[in-house]
């Protein structure tokens, strides 16, 4: 059984052990900086007295006048801590001297080597500078009272930090129950319930913190499986009365038959009607509790892995026999309260999906304008996404209203961009996006560079515990959150799907009903993508004229992310064509200095307007950039025989893209990509 004052042993020795470091680095700290700042400034201050010394005995040794640099070293009585002084010729010979009183170390009679300085005395030499000629050497020897400050520094510092561990151990020791006794009385109850099967346990409440939400979501997981046993026994009851109410009427048949040979082929066709039924009842009770039987299991699992590293790190946190330091110590409460969160995620998860099952969700249905709730979910997500490095694109949804329950709509937002988010690569990019795909209809779509899936996974993603396609994977999860996005989508009169390629990415989508159409964007010329950048002050005074930089793809929401990629330099602006047709229509038109190219394009492939491009004069020496989803090597090869002068490949590396769009220009403008720098500096 463990032990609430064991626990609370080990918490109060760990934070006794986190003060007592705390405090020995910050004293530590404060000490040497306050000894370095009075070396320092004791070594400045018989600096400035040597060079004043000097400066005033100057004339004596030039007119080689010892009384005079005498009187000029007496004047040192003022300074205390100089406890002896010296005047040396060029030569190093002893030319005047000053011994404080009660000094009985006399100055040494030639100046020999550098000086050297003690734990007692702080030496210095300062030279004596005429014209440009060295004339002579002062020589001031001062006490040093580094090691008293240094003793009197630690007096205090003991003093100090017994009386910080003292106020810290009295703490601890009165706040140790709080953090303990939920904990303590949940692993309690958990033990029980798995090894009695007792459902009807609960845990006591004890605070209003996690620990105290964790207890409540406890308590109301074992109410919900109390009430599922309950209902799958007494299914279990009803349907074996059905099977014995069938076998009744079955041996009533055969009497009949028995009886009435006139009525044989009637009462044949009964029987045999009323075993199909019979056979149908049996085979939806055994689907049925297979499924419960499958959902039971992997609840199990997923609920005993948090508690399997509660209970493992609790027992040896309180176990004698196991000793460890106060680090490990930490490192298994730690552990203990990730767990614990984990725990009450999959508990609420779980939670959701009974209420979506069991048809008691009740949903406030409403127009609700679409850019608050992006606004929301952008506040929520990008802090998430910012610690990943991914970056998440969120797309203008002027007038955009849709009818859905404002709550469970920003659920669904939320765990779309969350698992966009956790199942990215690093430096990786979401893009979400917003399209009126019929007049009272909106599609919103969630879109990652991650690994993708293929056909498998994605026939298996919306089932209870399949996370993402993802297992034995390192993400963390329950496989839970897919399964009730999905149900309450359908709940709000919509619908959702995913499109997935392994290496490329994943999107998922859904749609909903529109109450209010997006507003369409101020109008552009056409052939353009995008509204042009004008030209960007540099150094000088001077206008940088940006590139003109032609991107043709069909996807909108590749699309968006090069112009956010774009967006950031100043020496580009971009235009766009959504096919190959206007592409290389817009291409002879504007003559751009560089063509992005997607291959996989409607009614003309990107290969197909690269030939027409070289084969008109006018175009045949614009640079062309492949920017494609197609990534095997004879692909590469294919693009590169053709005529790209580089090949890059979806999902994008911004860097390499930021690489062959510079390497471009410099091949272009050799002149001007050296003075580019410093335009960029002056930005």
């Amino acid at each position: 059984m463990i032990g609430p004052r064991s626990i609370r042993k080990k918490l109060v020795a760990i934070v006794m052990a986190t003060t007592l470091a705390a405090l020995l680095v910050s004293i530590a700290i404060i000490i040497g900086y306050d000894l370095r700042s009075y070396h320092r400034t004791l070594v400045n201050d018989l600096a400035t007295q040597a060079e004043l010394v000097g400066h005033m005995s100057s004339a004596a040794l030039t007119f080689d006048d010892p009384r005079l640099a005498n009187e000029n070293l007496a004047l040192l009585r003022t300074r205390p801590q100089v406890r002896a002084a010296a005047i040396y010729d060029a030569g190093g010979a002893l030319f005047a001297s000053y011994l404080a009183q009660g000094e009985t170390r006399a100055v040494p009679a030639e100046l020999t080597g550098a000086p050297r300085s003690d734990d007692d005395d702080l030496v210095l030499h300062q030279r004596i500078v005429e014209d440009g000629d060295a004339i002579g050497t002062v020589y001031l020897r001062a006490e040093n009272q580094l090691l008293a400050r240094t003793l009197d520094y630690l007096s205090i510092a003991v003093g100090v930090t017994l009386l910080a561990m003292g106020v810290a151990y009295l703490l601890i020791r009165r706040m140790g129950r709080i953090v303990t006794a939920p904990i303590v009385a949940i692993t309690e109850i958990a033990r029980d319930v798995v090894a009695t099967r007792d459902y009807s346990r609960r845990a006591p409440r004890i605070s209003d913190d996690e620990a105290g939400e964790l207890v409540d979501s406890f308590n109301a997981m074992l109410l919900e499986i109390e009430g599922r046993t309950r209902e799958l026994e007494t299914s279990s009851s009803e349907i074996a009365r059905e099977v014995a109410e069938r076998s009744r009427a079955q041996q009533e048949i055969m009497r009949l038959n028995e009886q009435l040979e006139q009525r044989v082929d009637e009462r044949t066709l009964q029987l045999a009607l009323a075993n199909a039924e019979l056979a149908n009842a049996i085979e939806e009770a055994r689907s049925a509790n297979q499924a419960k039987s499958a959902f039971l299991s992997s609840m199990s699992h997923e609920l005993r892995t948090p508690l399997n590293a509660i209970l493992g790190f609790a027992q040896i946190l309180t176990s004698s026999t196991l000793p460890s330091t106060p680090e490990q110590k930490k490192e298994f409460a730690n552990h203990i309260l990730k767990s614990g969160r984990h725990l009450l995620t999959l508990i609420n998860e779980i939670l959701d999906l009974a209420k979506v099952e069991s048809g008691t969700v009740t949903l406030a249905m409403e127009p609700v304008p679409l850019a608050d709730t992006l606004l929301e979910c952008r506040t929520m997500v990008e802090p998430i996404a910012a610690g990943r490095g991914v970056r998440v694109l969120f797309p203008e949804t002027p007038g955009a209203v849709v009818l859905a329950d404002r709550t469970r709509l920003k659920q669904v937002l939320l765990n779309l961009l969350s698992n966009a988010v956790k199942y990215n690569r690093e430096s990786g990019v979401v893009v979400l996006s917003c399209e009126q795909v019929a007049p009272n209809r909106l599609r919103l779509s969630v879109q990652d560079t991650g690994a993708g899936l293929d056909a498998a996974q994605v026939a298996s993603l919306f089932q209870p515990f399949n996370r993402l396609g993802q297992e034995g994977g390192q993400q963390e999860g329950t496989g839970i959150g897919l399964v009730v996005t999905k149900r309450l989508v359908e709940l709000m009169g919509g619908e959702i799907g995913v499109s997935s390629s392994p290496g490329v990415g994943s999107v998922f989508w859904i749609e909903l009903a529109s109450t209010a159409p997006l507003a369409p964007s101020a109008p552009e010329p056409a052939g353009a993508g995008r509204a042009e950048v004008p030209a960007v002050p540099v150094e000088g005074g001077a206008q940088l004229t940006p590139h003109l930089l032609l991107y043709v793809e069909d996807n909108p929401a590749n699309l968006r992310l090069v112009e956010e990629i774009v967006r950031f330099r100043p020496d580009l602006r971009l235009i766009s064509a959504a096919d190959g047709h206007t592409g290389l229509a817009l291409a002879r038109k504007r003559l751009p200095d560089i063509i992005l190219m997607d291959l996989n394009l409607p009614g003309m492939s990107g290969m197909e307007v690269l030939g027409q491009l070289r084969a008109d004069a006018a175009t045949a020496s614009i640079p062309v950039i492949a920017l494609t989803a197609n990534a095997m090597p004879r692909d590469i090869e294919r693009g590169r025989a053709a005529g790209f002068m580089h090949y890059l490949t979806k999902p994008i590396d911004i860097d390499k893209f930021t690489e062959a769009i510079n390497s471009t220009l410099a091949l272009l403008h050799p002149v001007e990509a050296e003075a580019e720098p410093a335009g960029r500096k002056a930005e």
